[in-house]
């Protein structure tokens, strides 16, 4: 009986290991890379997948939106807009690089420290972390 008990409790934290972290949502992300390029001091970029297929967030000075399909490891958004509000043009160029390349992601990933990373079809992805607040 005690071995049963075992094995079953070492198969729950196995299969509990083998799912690990995943991208969710209606949890807020925060951004820390676009590329191979950190974000600038100061600067806040953030991510939703809403429930409802639309993503959103702030690009650095404006609020951004888009709708999204997410299967599996696969992640796509469609057209994305954004509010129009004028920024100084370093934040502006910032937030160009980040919704030019959430329109290229094709796929998603978790790296081992629970990172969660957008890929787009070539190069490097966009790095977010999940917010804790």
């Amino acid at each position: 009986m005690k071995h049963a008990l075992l094995l079953a409790a070492l198969a729950a934290t196995l299969t509990g290991c083998a799912t690990g972290p995943k991208l969710q949502q209606d949890q807020a992300y925060t951004l820390e890379w676009i590329g191979d390029r950190p974000l600038m001091d100061d600067s806040h970029i953030s991510l939703t997948l809403g429930e409802d297929g639309r993503a959103y967030g702030n690009a650095g000075c404006n609020h951004w939106f888009a709708p999204y399909t997410l299967q599996h490891h696969h992640l796509t958004f469609g057209p994305v807009g954004s509010t129009r509000r004028l920024c100084d043009p370093a934040t502006m160029e910032q937030e160009q690089r980040f919704l030019q390349a959430l329109s290229g992601v094709q796929r998603w990933s978790v790296s081992k420290e629970g990172q969660i990373r957008l890929w787009p079809e070539e190069g490097k992805p966009l790095r977010l972390w999940p917010d804790e607040s």
